[in-house]
């Protein structure tokens, strides 16, 4: 063979080398580039709609499996969300919105506490999350906010979901145990003073994977604070809810009162203050029919919590 003939294909090997090489990526300077809409991040376990994981597997029973709409849609930082307000700073309090139009906020706080889980596994108690005034508020459309202790969430993480999949109803945080943050408070065992702030940031990361309309809104136990309390919560960035008509729903025995005290001070703006828990509330069901007729009949209109402190 002539060396001619010989530099001739061994050019052509480096040519094919180098085609092949280029082919593969593994030299090239430019990147691929992937199609953002082609990307789908994993759904956790047991999301509905989700792609099926590679191994099978047992959720915990207190982890929430996420809705697809919300597993797909990007939820907003804690920062962007209604009553967020800057870390380090004391939270402010409201008790009402603007008096102006009129609108009008049904709040539902959803206790739980360690005696109330004694009374449920002892039979004591047949339950504490009322099913029929979330399909009342359901039903007639009725936007609503929910005040969410931790261990009412991990009771009931298919109610959590549900309420979280309405886009009517917000979620908002009532601590963990549903302890006292002063002395003196409607004969609550109180919380130490070292435990405050992560038993209130422990609730807002158990609701937060429920997705809907979270907010960095929250409520102290039976309305008690003072300024120990408040600077515990500094750190979290929150608005603390308290309001301006207390319905005196908890332990009621008759629906008659219930309506009567919310319809004697309800105003534009106002925050009512009722309760989901079904043991300790059980006239609660039967009087929400009769406050939403007086609301209508004076012209207010139920609105979630953040367009009524927004003033509409």
């Amino acid at each position: 063979m002539s060396l001619v003939t010989v530099t001739a294909a061994a050019l052509v090997g480096a040519l094919v080398l180098v085609v092949t090489v280029l082919r593969d990526g593994s030299t090239s300077a430019t990147p691929s580039r992937v199609d953002p809409v082609q990307v789908t991040a994993p759904a956790t376990e047991g999301t509905p709609g989700g792609p099926p994981p590679a191994t099978p597997a047992t959720p915990e029973p207190t982890t929430p499996a996420r809705s697809a709409d919300a597993s797909r849609t990007p939820r907003p930082g804690s920062a962007d969300r209604p009553g967020a307000t800057r870390p380090g700073t004391r939270p402010p309090v409201v008790a009402h919105g603007p008096r102006t139009g009129n609108l009008v906020a049904l709040t539902f706080d959803a206790d739980m506490t360690d005696a109330m889980l004694g009374n449920l596994r002892a039979g004591r108690a047949r339950s504490y999350a009322n099913l029929r005034i979330v399909e009342l508020l359901e039903r007639d459309r009725v936007p609503a906010t929910f005040f969410l202790t931790g261990k009412w969430v991990e009771r009931y993480p298919e109610l959590t979901r549900r309420l979280a999949d309405n886009p009517r109803f917000e979620l908002a945080n009532h601590t963990y145990g549903h302890l006292a943050f002063t002395r003196d408070c409607y004969g609550l065992p109180r919380l130490p003073a070292e435990r405050m702030t992560e038993d209130v940031a422990r609730t807002f990361r158990l609701i937060e994977p429920y997705g809907g309309r979270q907010t960095r809104y929250f409520r102290f136990p039976g309305l008690c604070h003072d300024a120990a309390a408040l600077a515990a919560l500094a750190p979290l960035g929150l608005t603390v809810v308290d309001g301006d008509v207390v319905s005196g729903d908890p332990f009621a025995t008759a629906w008659r009162p219930i309506v009567r005290a919310v319809l004697s001070k309800v105003r534009p703006g106002s925050i009512v203050v009722l309760h989901l828990t079904e043991e300790n509330a059980a006239m609660t069901d039967e009087a929400l029919p009769h406050i939403l007729a007086g609301l209508r009949d004076r012209g207010l209109r139920p609105a979630p919590l953040s367009e009524v402190l927004a003033g509409g």
